[in-house]
């Protein structure tokens, strides 16, 4: 890629060189003098290190666009996480208060079955009561049926 630029910078240098000789004849042989010592090709290297620092600023400047790209990209990820994490906060916090109803509701359903249960025993004492008052009224229903054919006996 150097020396694509190299040889083309280099080349228009030489160029302008030309047109100076052929404007004056002194100019020609000080240029002669010049490539014979090597200025030409000292102006050709600094022509090659001007492009390599234009190249070096331009991978500089693609690194610093990378970088705020990434930079940018980071960021972005950032607030997506903490939007995660506020969600998932939000979930915990669901979460939490489901089980705590799932526990009112287990405490309500064992005081039901506890009401349940006395309930079911006062029905079995009343069932008991009510047999016991059956049997006294049956008790009593016979006596009176006796006492009756004992009368009824007696009056015959």
């Amino acid at each position: 890629m150097f020396d694509k630029f190299k040889n083309e910078e280099g080349e228009g240098m030489v160029e302008e060189r030309s047109m100076d000789v052929e404007e004056s004849t002194e100019s020609s042989s000080v240029t002669e003098s010049s490539s014979q010592i090597g200025i030409g090709e000292l102006m050709g290297k600094r022509a090659k290190l001007e492009e390599a620092i234009d190249y070096v600023g331009l991978m500089i400047k693609n690194l610093k666009d990378k970088r705020t790209l990434l930079e940018k990209d980071i960021e972005e990820e950032s607030v997506d996480i903490k939007n995660l994490k506020e969600k998932l906060q939000k979930v915990s916090e669901y979460i939490e208060e489901e089980n705590r109803g799932i526990e009112e509701l287990a405490n309500k359903r064992k005081q039901v079955e506890s009401e349940a249960d006395e309930v079911g025993s006062i029905i079995n004492t009343l069932r008991e009561r009510l047999s016991g008052v059956d049997r006294v009224i049956d008790d009593e229903g016979s006596r009176v049926r006796k006492i009756k054919e004992s009368r009824d006996s007696v009056s015959e």
